[in-house]
């Protein structure tokens, strides 16, 4: 698990993806490995992934701020609608979603995402981003598609302010902003949701398991500056290839793996 928290450290820090993207996959196994409940493996992955990005956001908020990329208007902006949708995303809705429903989910966004960067369609020059409703509207689909995903929203926000002709270095640190409060709400979500339920594993507050969520949050907060340093040395064209590779592989395998039962 600290291992684990090492990379996603980095990766969150590159990518402003918050790292969840990386951890579901890896937190799966790790929890089949400790014989928890089938039933509720997934749920834990993706409620402890998305946890753990309240901290690795502070550590790439703060790096990410000194260069000061943060659009933070677009911040302040989609907070509101992203605190509604986490809310409701991480809730009901996501204790009521079964396991291969959650995975066919997670792997479509992640395709979507990655067709979105590798093809790298120009955004019309005129196109800015929406008003104060649509931005709320935009922020409710972020907050509650990643709540059911377990990831930072990323996979949406930079297609998105890209597509609004927001420059990829900032989206890419924006992401990283947007990351705590779509983690504090969803979280919130997940307490809720898994409050009621019986057979989860001891050390589990709702659906998070805590001592994964203390490791990965520990090395990950340490290691996220080193990505931000990374993402800066790259140009344009690699952040959005070496993105689009990533979401591809986790959403081949978390596929592959508990859906067509082939790894």
């Amino acid at each position: 698990m600290l291992c684990l928290g090492s990379v996603t450290g980095i990766v969150a820090g590159l990518l402003g993806i918050g790292g969840g993207m990386i951890m579901v996959p890896f937190l799966t196994i790790l929890f089949n490995t400790f014989n928890f409940p089938q039933e509720h493996v997934l749920h834990m992955a993706i409620a402890t992934s998305m946890t753990t990005i309240l901290f690795t956001s502070i550590s790439s908020v703060h790096a990410q701020n000194k260069k000061k990329t943060i659009r933070w208007d677009i911040v302040i902006a989609l907070a509101p609608g992203i605190i509604f949708g986490g809310i409701v995303g991480g809730g009901k809705i996501f204790a009521i979603l079964k396991g291969p429903w959650l995975t066919i989910f997670f792997a479509s966004f992640q395709y979507f995402s990655a067709y979105q960067m590798l093809v790298n369609k120009k955004p019309k020059p005129s196109r800015t981003l929406p008003g104060k409703v649509g931005l709320f509207g935009t922020g409710g689909l972020i907050g509650s598609v990643s709540s059911l995903v377990g990831a930072g929203g990323a996979f949406i926000s930079v297609p998105f302010m890209t597509w609004c002709n927001v420059p990829i270095h900032n989206a890419l640190a924006t992401s990283s902003a947007l990351g705590f409060p779509i983690a504090a709400a969803s979280a919130i979500g997940y307490i809720i949701g898994g409050w009621d339920i019986e057979n989860l594993p001891n050390h589990t507050l709702g659906y998070i398991y805590l001592p994964a969520l203390l490791c990965i949050a520990i090395m990950s907060m340490m290691t996220a500056p080193i990505g931000v340093r990374i993402a800066h040395q790259l140009n344009t064209t690699q952040l959005r290839k070496l993105f689009a590779v990533v979401l591809i592989c986790i959403a081949s395998y978390m596929l592959a793996k508990n859906v067509f039962g082939l790894i």
